[in-house]
Order: C-alpha cells, then structure tokens, then sequence
C-alpha cells in the first residue's frame, strides 16, 4: 500500500522550545480545529488552521514540550459553509503514541490529543453503551452506569391502547405490555421507525465485523453471559419491538409515547399515562426488516436462545404479510388528532412514501429465507442508485446487507451491481472530500447540514467503510477517517459532538436525564445533532447561519443539540469500524478492573479530564485503601487516600489544579490498592 505525504521539514526541538517560551505562544487558539481525541499511529492525521499566517506548523509533545515534528502548510481555500479560510496541517509522518498538541506561531496552540494504535476505541465503546443509558423500564446501577445510575421509570407493563391503534382484540382503552427498548432521542418515547434504522445499523455492525464484536466488553449487566455484548443490547431493543405488533393480524403501532412531551425530570418521576398509537405500514416494514435481519444474526446463538430466530422470521412473514395487504396507512398526526382523543403532540416519524421499506423489508427477507418469492416483486422498484441513508430514506440499507452477504445469495441478486452502486455512492462522497477546504467528506451540498447533521457525516462513514471493505482502497479509509475526526473536533464550531470526549466538548444536550440528574458533567457516549441553519426551535443564542457554525450548545437547542438513537448508530459502526478494519486493537495494558477478591475498579469520569475527575470502586470487604496518582514515568503526583474503609461504592476526586496546577497535558495513572490487592488504570488531562 503506498501512501503519499506532503514534504516536511524537522527542526531542532530545543531551538523551538525556546521560540514558545519567548513569544508566548501559549493559548488555546480556536482557529485550530481538530479531533481531540487522536490519531492512528499508521493513518492519515491532519488538523484545520483558520486564518493562518506564516506557512509553518509545529507538533509539539505535551509532556516534554519538544518539538517532535514540523511542517508546510497548505495553500489557504474558502469554506464557504463557514465562511473561513483555512490551510491543511498534515503530519501523517509522526507515529509515535503520546500526547501532543499544534502550535501555530501566528495563532497559539490547539487541544491536546493523543497519537496511539487504537484512539476511536474509546469513543467507539462510549457511543455503543450510550444505548445502555438510553434503556427504559430497568434502573441503570452503578457497577454498569457509574455516577450516572438512576432508578427504574417506564415500566410500560400497562400501555393504553389509544383510539387510532384500537382493534377487535384489542378495543379503545385496552392494555398491552411493552416494556424495555430505548428511549429515543432527549425525550422518553419509543418509536418504531426510528428503532428500525438504528437497530439496523448495530446489527450491521455485527454482522460486518463479528469478529470485533464477540470479544468486545461494555460493562453491561449482561456481560457475563455468553452473547456478545452488542448483541445484548440490541435484544434489549428488539424484545420491546416485538410487543409492538398486534399478535393477530401483524401490523405493528407507530409508536410507544405520553401524549405530550415529558419535562426535564428523570425517569422515574415521569409518570403519565403512555399509549400505542396507530399502526402504519412505515412502522411494520421497518419492523419486517430488522426482525429479517436479526433472525440471521442470532442462528449463530441458537443453543443460547432456542427458537429465538425462528420467533424472529415468523415476526417478520406476519408483519410482511400485512403491509401487502395495508400499503398506504400512513401516519398523519395532525388527522389523527383531530378525529381521536386525546392529542398526541410527540415526534411524529411520518413516511408517506414507503416504497423503499418495502424494498428493504423484501431484501432483508431474502437473504435470511433465500426465497427468491420476496425480492421478484421488488427488482422493478429498487433504485438505479444510492444514497446516504436516513430513516426516511432505507433503500441503501438492503444494498448493505446484500453486499455483506454476497457470497450466500441466489443467482437472482447481480452481486457485481450491488458492489459497483455502492462504489459509485463512495466515490461521490469521496469527491466531496477533495473538494473540500477542511478536507472532510461532510459537506457533499449544503443539504447535508440538516436537523441531526451529525448523523449525515456518521452515515457516510458507513458508506465509505463499506466501500474499503469491499476494494481495500485506502481512499475510502480514510475518508472515512475525516469524517470520524469531524465529529470529534475537526468542524467549523471546533466541538467534539460526542458527549464525555473532547476538551471542548458538548455539555448541554437537549437530553431530560442528562438535564435532571443534577451532574455537570452529561451522559457519556452520546452524539449530539449538530449545525443545523434550519434552526427550528428558535432558541436565542445562535452564534452564526452559516451552514458549519449553527450550532448552539445548550439545552434549548433541540434542532443542533439534541441526542438519538440513529445518530448514535452510525457513530459505533464508524468508530468501531476504523477499529475493527485496521485490526490493531491492543490488549489491554492496564490491570483488569475485575480484581479477584476485596474490589472492583471503575473507570474514571469524566475522562479526558480538565482539571478535575472522580475515581470510583466498589469495596466488598472493610480494608486499608491506598490511592496514589502517578505520571507517566512511574514518579508519584499525589496520594489520595491512605485509610481504612468501610466496604460500598466510594469515589475521590483527583483535582489536578489543587495538587500541582502546573501539571501538563498528558497520560497519567492512578493506582488503587486494598488489602494488599492492586488495579491500576489510565487517565488523561487535556488542558
């Protein structure tokens, strides 16, 4: 594989360190705009400058503060989506894992980040038990959610029937369980079609890189078990989705939803009557589809949940069976309203084109059945070309799967032209990154920077990761890549969208729980929506129209600044993905944080930190506790607690302005030790 560098230059990083020091070039300059959280070792890094002058850039390590590279920028070109010139800084040449920061003389520095073997692990697993935090109908405790734990709300053992979904079985008034699922988005709703492309997109995840996923730990109350545990998330959701359909005709309600929107209360104080509302074709394709493609994915598990696949395709015939027969009942809630009470004033998800979920449901089924009965009916409908899915848009969604499972399909499916339309939607994208002036593919048309842009750049990266796996080009890695460092910095706004990651970090999301629990800090591994010009909630406070900067960090902001389950989706098959396709994960260095007997140790929170985080551990017997904190090279920063304590769940705050306020940026350790019995685990401050 060759790879193409610009032509850099090194100089002494003695002779720099003395150029900082003099002229002071010290600040966090926003100008500079790139993922904060690190580069690959191996791949492509870059960092945006804004309004640059001078041609040179310097990366500078954060813990020696030597210059460990130096390099030309590119010529400045106009962003015309923030309006910005900016110049490329490209130090894909440096390859050794540490901390390191930008240092721009005519600007000042940027954020720390780190350079190591495996940098979107992280935030990869985060956004993956994001949905853990998103579980209604159980408490989340604090083994498995940290400081974020909370009580059990929504049991939903007792859901309303309301008027519009009423039957002959089941009559106006009536009561159904459905409990479990995700909450989706800031709000406390279910919503069938929106869990559709979300459970999709983990699914597919799986089934894209299994290998990953088997041995992937979350820390989920599951973990013990012996189903992967994305698998064990995911059948949280699908479990909630099959209380969904009508058990005698198939059809399947809309939605599972208070008839107005919860206010900023956590869970379990949220207590109005929930009802299911209206069948429609959207809601039932979407769920023949996905309950298709699970029904493939969980035969591998069949000895752990006998008949469970079977369950699954039946799930799927029936709902199939009923949108033949019910093509066109669309949801419409403002006719719904006014013929039914009570008002239902949540999110609506209305899809009055269903064509491509029926492509994607007789895809789906297709490949799980091999009866070629699903798809003949369809050829004429499916598309000549694709598009970057959405939930309003699924027909790339079947294509995926069709070209994950090309080997096993009858002579029916032209493997070759799944492959080439799929290639042609990358090579689309992967133009619109040379073509722009950040260098990222987010931006193909203003028409990407829409309600839940963020979504748009993840989905692109599946795209793209799907096209690297299909040609092993390294153009569709890594623009990939730049769409995974624009959501972690490399922006116009120069946010990491990804809450818990980043020093300059989304902290105020449209988001109850995060908003109720009374932290500063909100729950981790959520993707927040994004710049969105449309700006429909008209909140005060908009720094800009422009496409790349309307983006809005407070809790007001549900337009750019709200969380959901598919855009979270998309963010863990990118993240995961670069991992998984790059196959470089580590084993873990640190101890585990299962120890054999006294204790169990969690990992900090928030981290990344600055300047402060909390140390966490759950003692099971009365001990003597030593807590120290340790740098880099092993020499001791501060020691926390030597005392003994009483067994339950303790925590400690590590400030690191208190203890040393010069401490700098960079990889440091805390060590706990109880009853001669030690874990140890990394932490990094990013200042």
């Amino acid at each position: 594989m060759t790879k193409h560098f610009l032509k850099l230059n090194f100089i002494s990083p003695v002779l720099f360190s003395v150029v900082i020091f003099v002229n002071g070039f010290s600040q966090i300059s926003t100008k500079i705009k790139l993922n904060q959280v690190g580069f690959q070792t191996s791949s492509l890094k870059e960092a945006v400058i804004a309004d640059a002058q001078g041609d040179l850039f310097y990366i500078i390590d954060a813990i020696t503060l030597d210059t460990a590279f130096t390099g030309s920028l590119t010529a400045p070109k106009l962003w015309s989506y923030s309006n910005e010139n900016v110049r490329i800084a490209n130090f894909s040449p440096l390859t050794k894992e540490g901390s390191y920061f930008v240092q721009i003389p005519s600007a000042g520095k940027s954020y720390t980040f780190n350079i190591s073997k495996n940098p979107f692990l992280e935030p990869g697993k985060a956004s993956l038990k994001g949905f853990y935090y998103q579980r209604a109908s159980t408490a989340l405790l604090v083994p498995h959610a940290y400081v974020w734990f909370r009580q059990a709300g929504h049991p939903d053992t007792s859901v309303i029937v309301h008027a519009s979904a009423a039957s002959v079985n089941f009559p106006e008034n009536s009561r159904i369980s459905s409990p479990k699922g995700w909450y989706d988005a800031g709000d406390y709703n279910k919503y069938i079609v929106n869990s559709g492309i979300s459970t999709f997109t983990l699914l597919s995840a799986y089934e894209t890189f299994p290998e990953f996923y088997d041995t992937l730990n979350l820390n989920l109350p599951e973990s013990n078990n012996q189903l992967p545990d994305i698998l064990d998330e995911i059948l949280w959701n699908i479990e909630w989705m099959l209380t969904m359909q009508d058990p005698f005709d198939g059809g399947v309600y809309h939605k599972l939803t208070n008839p107005n929107f919860d206010g900023y209360i956590m869970p379990h104080l949220a207590t109005a009557p929930r009802y299911v509302v209206q069948k429609s074709t959207a809601a039932t394709l979407n769920f023949a589809a996905v309950m298709a493609q699970a029904s493939r994915i969980f035969a591998k598990f069949e000895s752990l949940l006998p008949g469970f696949s079977a369950q699954l395709l039946n799930a799927s015939k029936k709902a199939w069976l009923w949108a033949k027969n019910n093509p066109d009942t669309y949801y419409n809630q403002n006719l719904i309203n006014m013929l039914t009470e009570p008002d239902i004033n949540t999110g609506e998800y209305g899809d009055s084109n269903v064509n491509d979920e029926f492509n994607w449901a007789a895809i789906e089924l297709y490949i799980t059945t091999k009866a070629d009965s699903f798809l003949l009916a369809r050829l004429s409908q499916l598309p000549s070309q694709l598009n970057v899915p959405s939930w309003q848009s699924v027909n790339t969604l079947g294509f995926i799967s069709l070209s994950l499972n090309r080997n096993n399909l009858t002579p029916l499916v032209d493997t070759s032209s799944v492959k080439n339309k799929i290639i042609t939607l990358a090579n689309l994208l992967v133009n619109s990154r040379g073509n722009s002036a950040y260098n990222v593919v987010m931006g193909q048309s203003v028409n990407d920077f829409v309600w839940g842009s963020n979504a748009v750049a993840a989905n692109q990266g599946v795209i793209l990761l799907n096209a690297y796996l299909l040609t092993n080009d390294v153009k569709y890695f890594n623009a990939a890549l730049s769409n995974g460092d624009y959501l972690l910095g490399r922006n116009g706004t120069g946010y990491s969208f990804l809450t818990g990651y980043g020093s300059k970090r989304a902290m105020k999301p449209h988001h109850r729980v995060s908003q109720a629990d009374g932290l500063t800090e909100p729950v981790p591994g959520l993707l927040i929506g994004g710049p969105n010009p449309g700006q429909q909630d008209n909140c005060a406070g908009y720094p800009s129209n422009l496409p790349a900067l309307s983006y809005l960090d407070d809790v007001c902001s549900y337009a750019s600044n709200e969380i959901a389950i598919n855009w979270n989706a998309p963010a863990v098959y990118l993240f995961l993905g670069i991992e998984a396709t790059t196959k470089s994960i580590l084993s873990i260095e640190e101890e585990t944080s299962i120890t054999p007997y006294d204790f169990r140790l969690y990992q900090n929170y928030p981290n990344p930190f600055n300047p402060d985080t909390n140390i966490l551990w759950e003692q099971t017997s009365k001990g003597l506790v030593s807590l120290k904190v340790f740098d880099l090279f092993g020499n001791e920063i501060t020691t926390l607690i030597n005392e003994e304590m009483d067994n339950g769940v303790h925590s400690r705050k590590f400030n690191s302005d208190d203890t040393h306020p010069n401490l700098a940026s960079g990889i440091y350790f805390y060590r706990l030790s109880i009853n001669n019995q030690s874990a140890t685990k990394k932490m990094i401050l990013l200042k």
